[in-house]
């Protein structure tokens, strides 16, 4: 297969989506329940392809389409292979939540003084990871790599590919249950990432707050290097307070910041602002640079935005959601010094047999603290009268509700579409 791997050297990049082809490009053809990307492997060659690869009998000329067994393993091979050719750092991110701010805050502060790859969005799948290694050339410094997992022997997976020489877990939470089956699944996978830096003798990253990663971290003698509100780690951050943005300062040996001022609402971003202050430290960014990038930093894509309307201010929080997640918003929301405040929640999906429960321990918060509460999905309305099953029953009835003057908190699973509501608030 390593012959193989000449072509991508030859081309002008990797391409797996004929609507996307770029000229002399590495066209693969992946297939997935939907799709079947050999029946357009000859498109790709109209279309400005330079090569293409095939895993079905049929497609191939061995003149510009050639055939391998499996489409997908030649991507990840590959991918392994051009990785090895860089002797360079290569963090690697994972968590049930957390993992795609940090690493834009990772990426932020690195890039004050390394031209850093960084994963795009969360491509941090089985085809992602893949994807960005290849986009390494001679120009980067080091790459961080975001992991995502959402059954056992995901995170193992990606780093055969990736091969991190430092690792960091944003955190251990219950996501993906339907997969995981239970926290100790999810735990073992994450941890995944842990024996792969082992074997690479590489630097592990952990918030020393977090009993659970703390522990898990004894189990891998490698040079450990924390962050938290802990007096012991070795950045320690003290939070200032939340309007609803983080304010919070930072300290480390004899360096002393003044009260940063960020872009990014909830108290559970604090971490997220110490991990990437702490790889900034490790690797010697200044520490003028590294607050530049963190004030500088603005989140994109409905991760924790703030959006100020005619009528109300929104946090925009709802690119996903699990129980964790979701509780450490609405901790967060509750901490905030404002107004009115209403939640509107969206049903947290692949729970499995735990959705039920967790839907309900979501609604008894809310009660306990007095947050006025609206829902959206079938879950969520089986359990309260303050529910729509679609994000569209909420559109069609919103002349009924039309909230004005409040500080307002979208959260919930993609899945639910709760930004389609922006509009009316």
């Amino acid at each position: 297969m390593e012959k193989l791997f000449e072509l991508f050297y030859q081309s002008s990049g990797i391409c797996t989506d004929t609507r996307n082809i770029q000229k002399d490009c590495l066209f693969i053809a992946l297939k997935g329940d939907q799709f079947n990307g050999n029946i357009f492997a000859t498109q790709a060659i109209e279309a400005g392809a330079k090569f293409a690869i095939v895993d079905e009998d049929g497609f191939a000329d061995n003149h510009s389409i050639f055939q391998v067994p499996n489409s997908l393993l030649f991507l990840q091979s590959l991918a392994r292979f051009h990785r090895d050719r860089f002797d360079i750092p290569v963090i690697g991110i994972t968590g049930s939540n957390g993992k795609t701010s940090t690493k834009e805050l990772i990426h932020a502060v690195l890039s004050k003084k390394y031209n850093a790859l960084c994963t795009i969005g969360n491509l941090n799948n089985h085809i992602g990871v893949p994807l960005t290694l290849l986009r390494l050339n001679a120009s980067h410094d080091l790459a961080i790599i975001e992991m995502g997992a959402n059954k056992p022997g995901d995170i193992a997976e990606l780093c055969n590919i990736a091969d991190p020489t430092h690792g960091i877990i944003t955190n251990i939470g219950k996501a993906h249950l339907e997969g995981f089956i239970n926290f100790e699944g999810v735990l073992k996978t994450k941890t995944e990432l842990y024996a792969s830096v082992q074997q690479k003798g590489g630097v592990l990253f952990a918030c020393m707050d977090d009993s659970i990663l703390m522990n898990a971290c004894q189990n891998y003698p490698l040079p450990l290097i924390t962050f938290g509100s802990h007096p012991d780690a070795l950045i320690v951050g003290e939070l200032a307070y939340l309007d609803p943005f983080v304010h919070f300062s930072w300290h480390n040996h004899d360096y002393h910041s003044p009260t940063l001022h960020t872009h990014l609402v909830g108290k559970y971003n604090f971490n997220n602002f110490l991990a990437a202050i702490t790889f900034g430290n490790i690797f010697q960014v200044n520490p003028t640079d590294i607050n530049a990038a963190i004030e500088g930093y603005i989140p994109q894509n409905n991760r924790s935005q703030v959006t100020k309307t005619d009528k109300n201010t929104v946090i925009v929080d709802c690119y996903n959601a699990n129980p964790s997640s979701m509780k450490s918003a609405l901790e967060s929301f509750v901490d905030i010094v404002e107004g009115t405040k209403t939640v509107i929640l969206g049903d947290m999906l692949e729970l499995g047999s735990d959705g039920l429960s967790e839907h309900e321990a979501i609604l008894n918060f809310c009660r306990e603290h007095e947050l006025h509460f609206i829902t959206v999905g079938p879950i969520f309305k089986g359990l309260n009268d303050k529910g729509y099953t679609t994000t569209q029953d909420l559109i069609e009835q919103w002349p009924t509700i039309a909230l004005q003057n409040q500080l307002i908190l979208l959260k919930g699973s993609r899945g639910i579409a709760l930004e389609k509501i922006l509009p009316l608030l």
